[in-house]
Order: C-alpha cells, then structure tokens, then sequence
C-alpha cells in the first residue's frame, strides 16, 4: 500500500480540517464523503473529484476507501466506528472518542479482532507551546509538581446550540466537559496525569440545554499534587481563554490564549532568564494551527509503517474515564476515584 485512500463521514465545519490535511501528504487521498445532508456532501466534489454518499451502509462498503474519519456528532461515534471496522476500515475519529467507556472499550477490541488501526483526534498535543511544556516535564524542569490547573472561559450561546439539534443534548453532545472542554482536559491528563479522584459540581445557568453550562472540578492526582478543572460556555460576549497552568518547585508555566496557543509563562530554576525568554519566542513564533495537520501524517505513517497511532483508542480511553468521574461525581454529590470507573 504505497498511500491511504480516505473517506469522510460528516461533513461539517471540522471536516475541512482533514481534507486539507490529507490534500497536503503526498502518501494520502480522499476518495470519498458520506453525509445524511447531500447538499452538504456535494460541496466536496467540485474541489476533491470524489464520490459522494448519503448511505453510510454504502460508503463503508466501497473498496476504494482503506480509512474512514468519523466527523458525525459524538454520540454516533461508537456504532459508526464499529461498523467501519468491521468492514476492514481504519479508523480516525474525532473528539471525544465515544461517550460511554463500554462502547469505547467495545470498539477497540472490534479495532483488534479486525486488525485495523485506530486512531483518535487530540490535536493539541500537536501544538509547539504544548510540545515544548511535555519536553520540559519528561525532563523534570519543575522539580517536585504541587499543583496544577485547565481552565476553560468560553461563549457557546443560543444560536450555537440551535445550529444543530444534536449540540447540547445528552445523547449526542454529552456536555461540555466532551465537547469543549475535552481538548484542554486531555492535555491535563496526558501531561501530569493519572488523576487518583475527583470531586465536581456542574450546572446548567444560562443555556436551554440538556447538559452543564457551568463546571468546576477538583482533583488529587497520583503524584499526590492538586488540581482544579474549571470549565464554562457562559462567558460575556466571546470566548475569553483556555489555559494551562503547571506550578512546581522548581518551574511555573502557563499556556494560553482563547484557544491555549501561546507560553505566557516561562520560568524555571534551569533557565536564565534571558535564555527563557528567547525559548518563549522561538516557540511562540511558530505556526500554531498544525494539530489536524499532525495528527493525520501521523495516522498515515501508522497504517503504513503497522504501529499505533499518536493517540490510540486506549489512550483516548484515559481521558474519557477522567471525563465520566467528573460526571458521576457531579451526579452523586461525592468524590470519586477515577480507577474505580470500570474500564
């Protein structure tokens, strides 16, 4: 197999994200789009000369397509996963993974069985800034880490959940925390992770919706530091940050941003100050919206070269478990452990 033919499934605003990746490899073609919407396919062909389905059933069954990318809403995740991989499709799928950690596990022992790959969308992992703060804490930059926090201040009003009837339902959407806030806790976790437990309190303030508008959450990591996890779509006018915050004996460092793009702070007992802020503008200067970009070359490469993907199905897991104990804790007014949601 000299290159990955590819065929999307939703194609919403996200969608155009992994065309253009895709267009940029060399090792990489889309050779097909599915979406309920025809109009909404159709605005594919003109650019890409593929075919076009409204059937998934159909799509999944053209032997052109080696890999499909799951871009549909998140609650459909899980079934359309299962039924590309049984058709011998590899598969990308975006944030979050599923919404239910036994679909998820289902999936990718289905992933196993069949011997597709399967891969997850975290594209800030990707990010020069979030590069740069991993490098720091595999080296031990921070010395003894006491605390840590992933704070999310954005604006999703009213015309933003009628857009689609899925957004702000529990079925399809899940809540903030598996919608928008995901990104920045899979960094949390990924970064300075395991969580041990959790305890939450979330609420629906201003939005006519199914699901929280409002969370904050604290958290006791394995490490024993501590940490908190605020998260909110209610913010007066516009989205206002998303940053994450490290804090250690030896090093402070802060990302941020509206979309957690940028080192704020930088500073550590190894560094000269000097020699600090130079790290802070080389890595500020480069280009930030790569994530998708990565992230598919990265997939590519595992197909072809038969290893796991960047962030694989178990790791995507991980933060999927973090996620629902933040949620169970909200639901039962107590604070849980977060090995103790079955895997």
């Amino acid at each position: 197999m000299s290159a990955i033919r590819f065929g999307i499934v939703g194609c919403g605003h996200i969608s155009k994200k992994h065309v253009s990746a895709i267009q940029q490899l060399e090792d990489a073609d889309l050779v097909a789009v599915c979406d309920s919407d025809l109009d909404r396919a159709n605005s594919f062909v003109e650019q890409n000369n593929i075919a076009v389905y409204s059937d998934y059933d159909e799509f999944i069954h053209d032997n052109k397509i080696d890999a499909v990318i799951i871009c549909t809403p998140s609650g459909l995740h899980a079934s359309m996963g299962e039924k590309a991989a049984l058709g011998g499709k590899h598969l990308l799928i975006e944030k979050p993974f599923v919404l239910d950690l036994k679909d998820g596990n289902k999936l990718v022992e289905v992933c196993k069985q069949q011997g597709v790959k399967l891969g997850v969308v975290h594209p800030n992992r990707m990010k020069p800034a979030v590069q740069a703060l991993h490098r720091a804490i595999k080296d031990n930059w921070f010395g003894k880490i006491t605390h840590v926090n992933a704070t999310l201040r954005w604006n999703r009003n009213s015309n933003y959940f009628k857009s689609a009837a899925w957004r702000g339902t529990r079925e399809y959407d899940g809540g903030i925390l598996l919608n928008q806030a995901i990104h920045n806790i899979d960094l949390l976790n990924w970064l300075v992770g395991p969580v041990e437990e959790v305890f939450a309190y979330g609420t629906t303030r201003l939005r006519d919706i199914e699901v929280e508008d409002v969370c904050v959450s604290s958290l006791r990591l394995q490490n024993e530091a501590l940490g908190i996890i605020e998260s909110a779509i209610t913010l007066y006018p516009e989205n206002l940050e998303e940053t994450l915050s490290i804090f250690g004996s030896e090093g402070t460092a802060v990302l941020g941003g509206k979309t957690l793009s940028r080192i704020q702070e930088w500073k550590f007992s190894c560094l000269s100050e000097n020699d600090a802020l130079k790290q802070v503008e080389e890595i500020n200067s480069r280009k930030i919206n790569v994530g998708h970009n990565e992230i598919v070359r990265d997939f590519v490469s595992a197909v072809l070269n038969e290893r796991d993907p960047l962030v694989s199905g178990e790791e995507a897991l991980k933060t999927i478990q973090l996620i629902l104990s933040i949620y169970n804790s909200i639901d039962n007014h107590v604070p849980v452990k977060v090995k103790e949601m079955c895997m």
